[in-house]
């Protein structure tokens, strides 16, 4: 771990404070060296788990807020979950089983449900604990909601001044007939159906000469920046040249000479695209009042739905301008496109999964690689090769997956960055729960599990049950390598450390800028972390040994990120909340997992009254979900009228003045 107390005299500086950087604090340097240095530190531990949730939500918003509650999710349902299963389902697994507790003495079998013989009462107590378990993860779940949703409508309440919060996006604008321009089609049509809480609005143009214009005069800003930096530190040399920094302000000079003609090229081009026409069929208009903006943008404006579309215009800074201008009716064949990338993605990664789980059978692996017997020689190379090697090599090639999946979800034509982020993340999840869950699970005779589960899908469950009993070993392995190595990945940053190393001893040499700050990760956090919540429900009854694991994975991951949203991450948008809906579905989507996979447990053990007494509950965690969309799912969506009528009253009565600053046209 990092020690606090010395880190700021070491290398790995800008990726452990960056922030604290880049707002100008103190940062002190010792550079003196002792050995107690190099001794780790808890401190920021203790530091880290000091930290309430209001101050979280006061620095960094309610997105930020959200990924810190899944860890805490995940902290109070398996502390529970292991209780349960350490004090009554282990016990029970190890007495109860098959020839009593002297079997198998050394094996992980002992202590799971595998161990219990065929037809056994006990398997009753299996059942009880599930329910118990699944009826308490509910619970929490619908708790969760019901507190996230109320601070959603507290931080929309807060961000009520914000410019957005009075602005709608609308697309699709027919062209006026008599003008052939979308403008005046804009204001007659607002002015006319939306008289009292219009107020203006603002077309956007096609841009692209001029982008690349604002290009070349950016590169030539920073090209004039390194010179004034160059030539002072000539200056300020006293064994240097006084000709040489007359060479580099001649430099400057000609480079600002060619910056203002780059600018009356820029003046020249707006006022062409004014003159020329180039406008796109999308407007920002904005309204009076909050509730205006409100009825507006949740209204169907048209009879034609593809003409006059409207939505709540996202943040400025959350806002993809570039797809603004990917015509609306096209949406489908981008999503469509996407679909069929994330799904070829998803089959070329069984491959290499596949072969992962081959490393992880031993007796497959001397049947594919008859050397790998010469294993066997050497004590306790077995033990690493078949067990933590296949989860290193699993998780090297899955840590790229997230990055190409924001690539995909990119070209997808999504307007903001928080939609393009909240799309990867169902990309990534599914991704993993296909290739690290399904086909960690299923590997081994591949093509035909998957044939016989097309064709026989009332098999399913039992191929799924006996595929998760005998995969214990390897998703512990997993939870301890992602635990592990993935968090000290993330508090030590090594790719950014090596890359900002590059940048300082060649092209930035010598240069004094504030450190890059980079978003927090929500397309790579959040479906890792509910893989983990996945793997532990389904082995939550199954082999309950894996549950301490888990509480200590996400108790990890939880003070790492509070170190991280301090000191690394920035926010770059926010959304109010609108994770959860998600992180929801994926939590609900590993109990049904779980309890089919319980429901072909208990078939597989010969006990289909327990199947049976399974099936309400299945029944009734989907109903659940789909009470949860009608009662919560819609404030995420959608502005309350009532509440925003309610506020604009208030504000009235305290008068408009102190609305004026944002009622201007973005």
């Amino acid at each position: 771990m990092i020690n606090w107390k010395s880190v700021d005299s070491l290398p790995i500086l800008p990726y452990t404070t960056p922030r604290r950087l880049s707002q100008h604090h103190h940062v002190s340097f010792d550079r003196h060296f002792s050995f107690r240095r190099l001794l780790p530190s808890v401190d920021w531990i203790r530091r880290a788990s000091g930290v309430s949730e209001e101050d979280i939500l006061d620095t960094c918003g309610l997105d930020v807020l959200v990924l810190i509650r899944i860890f805490k999710f995940g902290i109070n349902f398996f502390v529970v979950c292991s209780l349960v299963g350490l004090l009554v389902l282990l016990p029970l697994n190890y007495i109860a089983g098959v020839g009593g507790p002297s079997r198998l003495p050394h094996s992980m079998d002992s202590f799971t449900i595998s161990n219990i013989s065929k037809g056994s009462n006990w398997l009753w107590v299996h059942l009880l604990c599930l329910y118990f378990i699944s009826s308490y993860g509910l619970y929490l779940l619908y708790k969760e909601y019901d507190d996230i949703s109320l601070k959603r409508i507290q931080q929309l309440h807060y961000m009520r001044h914000q410019p957005n919060q009075f602005t709608v996006l609308v697309r699709e604008i027919p062209s006026c007939d008599e003008h052939k321009a979308h403008g005046c089609c804009i204001d007659h049509f607002f002015s006319k159906y939306h008289p009292h809480s219009y107020r203006s609005y603002q077309i956007l143009y096609d841009g692209k000469d001029l982008k690349n214009l604002l290009s070349q005069a950016k590169s030539i800003m920073r090209k004039i920046e390194d010179l004034k930096h160059c030539s002072s530190t000539k200056k300020h040399n006293k064994g240097s040249d006084p000709s040489d920094a007359l060479i580099w302000d001649a430099k400057v000079e000609q480079l600002k000479e060619m910056l203002q003609e780059l600018f009356h090229k820029i003046q020249l081009t707006q006022s062409r695209m004014l003159q020329q026409g180039k406008e796109l069929p999308v407007a920002f208009v904005t309204f009076n009042s909050r509730w205006g903006a409100a009825l507006a943008a949740q209204s169907q404006q048209h009879s034609n739905p593809l003409l006059w579309t409207t939505e709540m215009a996202p943040e400025p800074r959350d806002v993809l301008w570039k797809n603004l201008a990917i015509p609306y009716r096209h949406f489908p064949l981008y999503k469509f496109g996407i679909y069929v990338a994330a799904s070829l993605v998803t089959i070329f990664f069984m491959i290499p999964v596949t072969a992962v789980q081959g490393i992880a059978k031993f007796e497959l692996l001397k049947k594919w690689f008859p050397p790998a017997m010469a294993i066997q020689l050497i004590p306790g190379l077995r033990s690493i090769v078949t067990g933590y090697l296949p989860s290193v090599i699993l998780n090297s090639f899955i840590y790229i997956v997230p990055f190409a999946m924001i690539r995909m979800a990119k070209l997808a034509g999504y307007i903001s960055r928080s939609r393009k982020d909240m799309k990867a993340c169902n990309l990534v999840f599914y991704f993993l729960v296909g290739n690290v869950f399904f086909l960690s699970l299923l590997s081994g005779s591949l093509i035909d599990q998957i044939g016989q589960s097309v064709f026989h899908p009332r098999d399913f469950p039992s191929r799924l049950a006996a595929a998760v009993s005998a995969q214990a070993d390897f998703f512990m392995t997993y939870i301890l390598t992602n635990g592990l190595s993935g968090f000290s990945l993330e508090i030590l940053q090594p790719g950014l450390l090596i890359w900002d190393m590059m940048k300082s001893h060649t092209w930035d040499r010598g240069k004094k800028k504030r450190p890059y700050l980079y978003s927090l990760p929500y397309f790579r956090t959040i479906p890792f972390v509910s893989l983990c919540i996945l793997i532990g429900m389904v082995y939550a009854v199954v082999s309950p040994l894996l549950l301490p694991f888990l509480v200590g994975y996400f108790f990890l991951g939880y003070v790492v990120f509070i170190n991280q949203i301090q000191d690394v991450y920035i926010t770059t948008y926010e959304t109010c909340g609108q994770y959860w809906p998600y992180i929801h579905h994926y939590i609900v989507v590993a109990m049904i997992i779980t309890q089919i996979s319980m429901i072909g447990l208990f078939g597989l053990k010969s006990k289909p009254a327990a199947s049976f007494s399974t099936i309400p509950l299945l029944v009734y965690t989907v109903l659940f979900n789909e009470y949860c969309k009608i009662r919560f799912l819609p404030t995420f969506c959608q502005c309350s009228v009532k509440d925003v009528l309610k506020e604009m009253i208030w504000e009235m009565a305290l008068g408009n003045s102190q609305l004026a600053w944002c009622l201007k046209v973005i």
